[in-house]
């Protein structure tokens, strides 16, 4: 996971707020919707690689995927938490 020191620093690159690790939940459900190709990022484009985990914006709109150990924190790659409750169910 992502080390403390560097969690401590990390804010989103769009409004500077706080992030949090996801949980494993919330990464299950990401990429259960990677999987079935019905999950887009903020750039528009269908994801198609498994996250290892994510770093949760303040407000709970994004999640920021972790590739490789390394948090992407990149407005376009953002995806967008409220994309994946419609497609719960």
């Amino acid at each position: 996971m992502v080390d403390a020191e560097l969690l401590k620093i990390l804010v989103c690159p769009e409004d500077k707020t706080p992030v949090t690790p996801a949980d494993e939940e919330l990464v299950a459900r990401i990429n259960e919707a990677i999987g079935s190709g019905a999950l887009k990022n903020r750039g528009g484009e269908t994801l198609e690689d498994a996250i290892e985990g994510g770093l949760v914006r303040e407000d709970g709109a994004y999640c920021y995927p972790i590739r490789d150990g390394i948090p992407v924190m990149l407005i376009d790659e953002a995806i967008p938490l409220g994309e994946l409750s419609a497609h719960d169910g």
